[in-house]
């Protein structure tokens, strides 16, 4: 979901507060400058000396603070060293004063010195950096927060889902748990949208509320007044039509026109503000498609195909050789039953089966006469 960012202008009264602040802050900042030059100055009796001491201390807060306000008017996130240096800038310039001190006093007043010219940087940083989050609706700092942390989240979750060491996916598991605590911790776009869904979370509820508080018990319900009588026919028909069942509705429509069709009943329903599809009205009036009996002459009568007579292997065989000639190889005759008689041999059987054939047409030789005669 795309969110949208509204763009604010700062009133005349918020400008003039906020300028007021800043010169205020920029004053007290300059009193503390002063005061830490004048205490080094005391010490060591050289302005040029008083001088760096305040640069490096308060003039390098001063200058990561504004370092920080041109990132975030650009839309961008400080980086790491310049958050680091807000601290450490100060608490040099603290450590400074008291290692020039000659006293607890003194080093208590030296080390205090310093923090009104960091505080008064500081503070005009953040100043300008909510003006910018308020007028563009982002905070980059949050942003780059959010970033990171969504960032180790995604890392953690694949820990735990795919390392192949238990202990690191439960380890990796908890930290995950912690981490998507602080997901859009800061986000102003985030609260202010939390803020609206609550808003009408609570605007809803309280509605109910009141509805079952002030409900009428069902008897002390005041009687309805009756509607205003329409002046056009049409929007009578209108009306009627919309406290009436599509089904009933086309089927009075259908009594109303038997001529019309589905297509024209939908066209005059949907006048009346009925919009029902062609093809439900025809649905509803059981009508069917029409049918047409195509008539065709009679065809001729296809020729009988006489079966083949049936034959034992043998016959088959022979059939075969008679058909193919004597000069017919036992592979040819095989092939031959297997296109015309779907019967499949082996060669050896067809040369057997050649071999029987060929010995019942061999002649029986004649009977020798006897020799010697009778005995």
């Amino acid at each position: 979901m795309n969110s949208t960012i509204t763009r604010k202008e700062l009133s005349k009264g918020q400008t003039a507060v906020l300028t007021a602040a800043a010169v205020v802050m920029a004053a007290v900042g300059g009193f503390g400058a002063w005061g830490t030059y004048s205490n080094v100055m005391g010490q060591f009796h050289r302005g040029g000396t008083a001088a760096g001491v305040v640069a490096a201390g308060e003039g390098l807060a001063l200058i990561l603070a504004l370092t920080m306000l041109g990132l975030t008017m650009l839309g961008q996130s400080a980086p790491a060293p310049v958050r680091a240096g807000l601290w450490l800038a100060p608490a040099a310039a603290s450590l400074t004063g008291l290692s020039i001190a000659d006293s607890r006093t003194e080093a208590l007043v030296y080390a205090v010195t310093p923090l009104a010219m960091s505080g008064a940087a500081e503070g005009l940083g953040l100043i300008a950096r909510r003006i910018v989050v308020y007028r563009t609706g982002r905070d980059a700092e949050v942003d780059r927060r959010n970033a990171h942390v969504v960032q180790q989240l995604a890392y953690q979750q694949a820990l735990a889902a795919g390392h192949p060491d238990e202990s690191v996916q439960q380890d990796a598991e908890r930290k995950a748990w912690k981490l998507i605590g602080r997901v859009g911790v800061g986000d102003p776009g985030l609260a202010e949208g939390l803020v609206d869904v609550s808003r009408t979370k609570l605007t809803a509820g309280a509605g109910h509320a009141l509805d079952r508080m002030l409900a009428l018990p069902p008897g002390d319900a005041p009687a309805a007044r009756p509607a205003p009588r329409s002046a056009s026919a049409t929007d009578a028909v209108r009306q009627h039509f919309a406290d009436m069942d599509p089904v009933d509705a086309v089927r009075l429509a259908a009594d109303a026109r038997p001529d019309a069709g589905p297509v024209e009943l939908a066209s005059i329903l949907g006048t009346y503000g009925v919009t029902v599809d062609p093809v439900a009205v025809a649905l509803v009036l059981g009508e069917q498609a029409p049918e047409y009996t195509v008539e065709r002459p009679d065809a001729a009568v296809a020729p009988q195909v006489a079966a083949l007579p049936a034959l034992s292997v043998q016959d088959a065989v022979e059939e075969a050789a008679t058909a193919l000639g004597p000069d017919a190889t036992a592979r040819e005759i095989a092939e031959h039953l297997k296109q015309t008689r779907r019967l499949v041999l082996p060669e050896n059987h067809i040369r057997a089966a050649l071999s029987r054939a060929a010995k019942k047409t061999e002649p029986e030789a004649p009977a020798k006469p006897m020799e010697g005669g009778y005995v």
